[in-house]
């Protein structure tokens, strides 16, 4: 992964819980890198270990730190470093999904190593969607509805996500719906 996911989870310990947790989990986690560089690339092995050693650490499931990670990722990470990207992906939660199967296309112009997953959406309604989530990693749809609910909470609309598919039970990729507005009563 690139440095960027290593610097961004930093970000995340460092800032909800003190510079003495990140060092403990880099201690746990094998790392003696001081800084990650945003365009370098890590391990993926180096991502896991970083989040496994958080788990002991923090006294968080991994399923809780993924999803913090992902509400982070949105809400920190991106605007920092894609926010004019992100600015321009819908003036609300309904347009910047339907936009987020392209996202990835144009953050590939900016990383032309990365291997990012896929979006892809389907069955959309004024106030819900089926966003297919696929991927070459395994473990990640805990990160993913985080990522939504950052995003629900970047436009400041409340939302909900069900996931309906599960690529680590057998399915080919990971599916959820997000509902807001009136199809939340749904």
């Amino acid at each position: 992964m690139y440095g960027m996911v290593n610097k961004a989870i930093q970000d995340l310990v460092t800032i909800k819980f003190g510079e003495d947790k990140w060092e403990a989990v880099k201690r746990k986690a094998g790392v003696e890198i001081d800084s990650f560089v945003s365009n370098d690339s890590y391990p993926d092995s180096l991502t896991y270990g970083l989040v496994g050693a958080a788990t002991e650490v923090l006294g968080l499931s991994a399923d809780q730190i993924l999803f913090a990670f992902g509400e982070f990722w949105v809400l920190h990470t991106a605007k920092l470093g894609y926010g004019d990207l992100l600015s321009s992906a819908g003036r609300n939660l309904g347009e910047f999904l339907d936009y987020l199967p392209s996202f990835h296309v144009r953050v590939q112009l900016i990383f032309p190593n990365l291997k990012p997953p896929r979006f892809e959406t389907s069955d959309r309604l004024p106030e819900q969607i089926t966003m297919h989530y696929f991927s070459h990693r395994h473990g990640l749809s805990m990160f993913v509805l985080g990522l939504f609910s950052g995003v629900a909470k970047m436009y400041d609309t409340p939302a909900t996500t069900t996931q309906t598919k599960f690529k680590d039970k057998g399915d080919d990729h990971d599916e959820f719906i997000v509902r807001w507005g009136d199809a939340m009563k749904v």
